[in-house]
């Protein structure tokens, strides 16, 4: 999946809001009970696509409505385990390579139309052969359907992470083609909705009668691009809109005043993440990026902008994260690393590319390039569309790349098993020592050796400054008091399948 900025896709990007019409016509029907009602999701982003094997299926923003729509073998639940969704029970062989999963029964598309394991399995093939960023975590994988209620998926390595990673993949019918965009425009999903309009300005969604975990109790949800976020929490205290997250800290306290909403801080699974071009020449020598890490004042940064929803990272992961092992912090440090890099030959001519997408990344990454350029370090900070951004991300057309990388497997192997190999060429960066250890990790069936062999693992990108890992992030979520069944997601993507408006 794209580590699409989480903070891009919440506060940032995802700052998605959530929210219910204002007026109790609309909200209720006009209804003085629980049930029913139109929910309204806010939202930063538009949501261009919402093809789970496109290449901007792995976005914050086209994930959020794919889960409406559309079921997953497995997903994960907000305390970081695995529960099934398709999939009743699933089973690996000795070696970690051969993975079995049983389908729930009865389950139907809302076209009315029986789930069978030959739908997984195409949508599999699909799902590969388009070539998504999601699809890389499985390298050569091929899924078969034995049975109409089995499917088998057998990698081309042991990888005991299998069932993490398959959260991000989406089960779509039999016969969608690869470049059908007319499926997309009236999808059929066994999700809990059905997709009523589409546009990259609002989309519409209403309840599946079809879902085998019954159909949502609200009429209808309408997700509407809303970029600025004044306007988003103008919304909110209006009642307009009943659900904000991704608040940024300066707005909290007035938010948390009021007494119509409830208020809430998650950690999230999301980590500022700056990698630099290893394959830059200014920035091949570890001491150079090791020296750039040192010249930033990460701690003030942090506390002066995310006193609430920030705090320092001591990893390349979030401590959500299976694998999560804490490194040893990179002190501030402007006098040493400009001696540093001076040491190590540093060109203080050349002109370094920052880039980032989305505005509020740009305080923090404007905050960056100035004590950079206290020791003498020249900066282009370039702020790029997301598609332009997503683009240039994988030309490595960079010299030193924001992201708000988050985690929705909560496995280190989506991020270091996926990101820091040398096969995956996201950075520049290629060491065989590590590659040795992903592998044993991706291997390893004892969760406790996984932990230790991706801490060893993590050591060595934290050590080598791949890139720099200033912030841990938390997500502020708002929502009004007359809303229930909300539960606010440490990923940024909650479920609306659960959600009731009460007068």
């Amino acid at each position: 999946m794209i580590p699409l900025t989480r903070r891009a896709a919440l506060t940032l990007g995802v700052a998605a809001t959530m929210a219910l019409s204002a007026c109790s016509s609309a909200t209720n029907g006009g209804s003085s009970s629980s049930g029913g009602g139109e929910v309204v999701i806010a939202g930063t982003y538009p949501v261009d696509s919402i093809d789970p094997g496109g290449p901007q299926g792995g976005g914050t923003g086209p994930q959020m409505v794919e889960q409406q729509l559309f079921s997953r073998l497995v997903r994960t639940k907000t305390d970081g385990s695995v529960e099934g969704d398709l999939a009743t029970s699933w089973k690996s062989d000795a070696t970690a390579k051969t993975w079995t999963f049983t389908l729930r029964k009865g389950v139907k598309f809302s076209d009315g139309k029986e789930l069978k394991a030959a739908d997984v399995a195409d949508s599999f093939k699909r799902f590969i052969d388009l070539k998504g960023t999601n699809a890389a975590n499985f390298p050569d994988y091929t899924m078969t359907a034995p049975s109409d209620d089995t499917v088998v998926l057998t990698a081309s390595k042991p990888d005991a992470a299998i069932p993490r990673k398959l959260a991000v993949f989406f089960v779509l019918p039999s016969g969608v083609g690869a470049n059908d965009t007319a499926f997309f425009d009236k999808p059929v999903g066994t999700g809990p909705f059905k997709l009523d309009k589409f546009s990259p300005n609002e989309i519409v969604l209403v309840p599946n009668p079809q879902y085998y975990g019954g159909a949502p109790k609200v009429t209808k949800v309408t997700i509407k691009k809303m970029p600025e976020l004044a306007a988003r929490l103008t919304a909110l205290r209006t009642g307009e809109a009943d659900v904000v997250w991704g608040i940024p800290d300066d707005q909290l306290p007035e938010v948390q005043k009021d007494s119509t909403l409830n208020v809430q801080i998650v950690q999230s699974s999301a980590v500022y993440t700056m990698w630099f071009n290893s394959s830059t020449p200014a920035l091949k020598d570890a001491a150079v990026r090791r020296a750039l890490w040192e010249a930033v004042d990460f701690p003030t940064i942090i506390k002066k902008l995310y006193p609430q929803t920030g705090s320092l990272s001591d990893s390349v992961v979030s401590k959500q994260t299976l694998g999560y092992v804490a490194q040893t912090p990179v002190k501030y440090d402007p006098v040493a690393a400009k001696a540093a890099l001076t040491a190590a030959g540093f060109d203080f001519g050349t002109k370094l590319r920052l880039q980032f997408a989305n505005a509020e990344f740009q305080q923090f990454n404007q905050a960056v390039v100035s004590d950079l350029q206290k020791i003498g370090v020249q900066v282009d900070l370039l702020q790029k569309e997301q598609a332009v951004f997503t683009k240039d991300l994988l030309a490595l057309n960079w010299d030193i790349n924001f992201q708000q990388l988050s985690n929705p497997m909560l496995d280190a192997a989506n991020t270091v098993g996926r990101l820091y190999p040398c096969a995956a060429k996201r950075n520049g960066y290629c060491n065989p020592a590590l590659d040795k250890l992903i592998s044993q990790a991706a291997a390893s069936t004892d969760e406790q050796e996984r932990v230790k062999l991706y801490g060893e693992a993590e050591k060595i990108i934290w050590d080598d400054a791949v890139g720099m890992f200033p912030m841990a992030v938390k997500y502020a979520y708002a929502w009004n008091k007359r809303l229930s069944g909300f539960t606010p997601d440490p990923n940024g993507l909650p479920d609306f399948s659960k959600l009731q408006v009460n007068s």
